[in-house]
């Protein structure tokens, strides 16, 4: 079995991301995927506007993805891949070459991001 990973805050859950973990589950057999706890996005100086239990639970129900684990630091992607058995990590290309350091551990592969959304975009059009 082929296992992919996944990292992100996914909190505002929109289309691109759909499509992202689509290609990164089409690239293997079993997603996993690694959301951001709440005390993490902290540490980032990033606010989500969902809990890290409720997207957890929107996560869960989307049929591409096999498991979701917390983000808790940074440096926590070799310890992941390891236990996790992962054969390949997957990011967004607006993140290439960040995560090289992983091609010791596994395959890296960069998607593009889906054009025309982001969150980003999403809360810039709200306000």
């Amino acid at each position: 079995m082929k296992k992919v990973i996944t990292y992100g805050t996914f909190d505002l859950l929109h289309w691109g991301h759909i499509k992202l973990l689509e290609r990164a589950k089409a690239l293997g057999d079993y997603l996993v995927v690694a959301i951001s706890t709440d005390e993490f996005n902290r540490i980032k100086h990033k606010e989500a506007y969902h809990s890290f239990e409720h997207r957890k639970l929107i996560l869960e129900a989307i049929r591409y993805v096999d498991e979701v684990i917390p983000e808790r630091d940074w440096d926590q992607k070799v310890q992941d891949v390891k236990e996790h058995d992962i054969d390949i990590f997957v990011m967004g290309d607006d993140w290439k070459g960040e995560f090289d350091f992983l091609k010791d551990h596994c395959e890296v592969v960069y998607l593009p991001r889906t054009n025309g959304i982001s969150t980003s975009k999403i809360k810039d059009d709200l306000s």
